[in-house]
């Protein structure tokens, strides 16, 4: 049975590697490919290869972008809970990636906006829910993942938590954001949004504001490694796994699909952060920000 719930966005990406400088209103050579993208697909396709039994909440419409992500969950072993939206498009994310493996995504949420509570499956059998910001931050979706977290808090559930993109939360008014932070057991993200959501240009002092909200930090540093502390902790820093940098989509959903992962098997901060970051770098020496089907971690 599966212990980790996946609770967001499931996306096809539409990857396009441009090996140099864009021609803006002309032709740009490059190499594309699709693949199963959004951050809740992603965590539950690393945490699954990273030995986690995963089920992912997911809405897609009936077209072929929608029987293609599914496809990706039935060959990685993950189960879903899944409603097919009639007459909606499956989301789609158009991502660029530039010469130093630097990543510029266009999201559109397609049949992922409008999630509601009755989308929650049993949690009985599940051990730990990650929640991606991305459906926090979908005005239509908001009230129902509100309503999901109550049911899942009333469980004593853990909820692994990502804020999202800067992008991203720039569209929400940061009050409300830190408002959901309490609800969280853990937090998980990157330097950058870390320092969008305290104000404090010191990384210490951002976790230092954000365990007043959250019970343990996580902040990734990209290619300088991660952070992390809980309350009343010592700090833990872990270095990041040395690897060919191809492409950084699913960099930091792929360190969260390694340290859930290893958090259902071990609890200890500094192994699972460990773990996050050698599944982290086998995402970024691949094109895309899923494992395939023989990843073995």
């Amino acid at each position: 049975m599966p212990n980790l719930l996946c609770i967001g966005d499931v996306m096809l990406d539409v990857v396009a590697v441009v090996p140099s400088a864009i021609n803006y209103g002309s032709d740009t050579p490059s190499k594309i490919s699709t693949h199963g993208g959004g951050a809740a697909g992603n965590v539950a396709s690393w945490a699954q290869v990273s030995g986690a039994q995963t089920q992912v909440l997911a809405r897609v419409g009936n077209d072929s972008a929608g029987t293609a992500v599914l496809s990706e969950f039935d060959r990685l072993g993950i189960t879903y809970s899944h409603s097919i939206v009639p007459g909606a498009r499956t989301g789609v994310v158009v991502i660029l990636v530039d010469p130093t493996g630097e990543r510029t995504m266009f999201p559109d949420s397609g049949a992922n906006s409008g999630l509601t509570v009755n989308d929650l499956p049993s949690l009985d059998d599940f051990k730990a829910i990650y929640l991606s910001g991305y459906a926090l931050q979908n005005a239509q979706s908001r009230p129902g993942v509100l309503a999901m977290i109550e049911k899942i808090r009333e469980k004593n559930l853990p909820i692994f938590f990502d804020p999202a993109t800067v992008g991203g939360m720039s569209q929400v008014k940061l009050e409300e954001i830190l408002s959901w932070l309490p609800l969280m057991s853990t937090l998980l993200l990157n330097e950058e949004e870390a320092i969008f959501l305290t104000k404090e240009s010191n990384i210490d002092a951002c976790l230092d504001a954000l365990l007043e909200f959250t019970p343990t930090v996580v902040i990734k540093k990209g290619s300088m490694g991660s952070v992390g502390k809980t309350r009343n902790g010592q700090l833990v820093s872990v270095t990041a796994i040395k690897s060919s940098m191809i492409d950084t989509t699913g960099a930091g959903d792929s360190y969260a699909g390694g340290f859930i992962a290893s958090w259902l098997e071990n609890r200890d901060l500094l192994h699972c952060m460990k773990s996050g970051s050698l599944v982290a770098g086998e995402c970024v020496a691949i094109v895309g920000a899923r494992p395939q089907v023989t990843t073995e971690i």
